[in-house]
């Protein structure tokens, strides 16, 4: 193994090497610039965690509280699907770790391939592999936190039976708090499958591989700060729930639909004597 790694070592060209650490410094540092600070409050990330609290804070509120369990379902069901798929690809990945003299040869014959190493083509397969099994970790890690918010959803009482309206405002920043994380963990698995394609190019050419990686950055850019996704939940953002007027304009509107005349639907007696 050791040797292996030894060739793998002095097969890197040092644009190679240059790629290799973009691509590592690109993924591991969008983290950090769409995830934290006043940025990432402002991007897709952020925007989102206060439409979860909306979520969260409105739940007691509805007839059927345990609808909103549903909700969580369906999110649950894409991110079980890609934990099902990035299974499949680690398989296959390991697979052609056997066959690694077979595609040696094929990368070989693509336009542009530089000649490598087997060892430097194990590399090159490996990162592979780690850039899909941190996937998977994400994905497994955001399904159960997913299994948690369908349990703080059940456990949830409904208004009329609220404590009270500290117990609510706790309640509801669980729920938010847990449904984001569970929201990021998923996101973060989908950007592993975008650096996988950027690093899949590295079979083709190192240039490439750095090309990949820069643009695969500017595309979750734009997705998560200039998309018309984000501009349309910019436009109406929401209320700040607990507001005093908004809290307010609520209990009114309860009132008035509570006072409001009910039409009388009872159907007269037919065995009613008629006069």
């Amino acid at each position: 193994m050791d040797k292996n790694l030894v060739q793998a070592y002095n097969s890197l060209t040092l644009i190679d090497i240059v790629a290799l650490l973009v691509f590592i410094s690109c993924w591991a540092g969008y983290y950090y610039f769409a995830e934290t600070g006043s940025r990432g409050r402002r991007g897709l990330v952020g925007i989102t965690q206060e439409y979860r609290l909306q979520w969260a804070v409105l739940t007691p509120t509805r007839e059927i509280p345990v609808a909103c369990a549903s909700l969580a379902s369906n999110l649950m069901s894409s991110v079980s699907f890609y934990a099902s798929t990035t299974i499949y690809i680690i398989a296959g990945l390991f697979a052609l770790i056997g066959t690694v003299d077979k595609l040696q040869v094929f990368t070989s014959d693509l336009p542009f391939a530089p000649t490598g190493s087997r060892a430097l083509l194990e590399l090159k397969l490996m990162l592979l592999i780690v850039v899909f099994v941190v996937a998977y970790f994400k994905f497994t890690w955001a399904l159960r936190q997913f299994n948690f918010l369908t349990i703080l959803i059940g456990g949830t009482p409904s208004e009329k039976y609220m404590p009270s309206e500290a117990y609510w405002r706790n309640s509801a920043k669980r729920m938010a708090r847990i449904n984001a994380q569970a929201g990021n963990e998923f996101n973060r698995g989908i950007r592993a499958y975008y650096y996988g394609i950027a690093a899949l190019a590295w079979f083709v050419n190192p240039w490439l591989f750095l090309a990949a990686t820069l643009w695969i950055t500017r595309v979750l850019y734009n997705r998560d700060f200039n998309s018309s996704s984000v501009r349309l939940l910019r436009d109406d953002y929401p209320p700040n729930l607990y507001d005093p007027s908004y809290e307010l304009g609520r209990r009114t509107a309860q009132a008035e639909q509570d006072t409001a005349p009910k039409t009388n639907t009872t159907k007269p007696d037919e065995n009613q004597a008629k006069p």
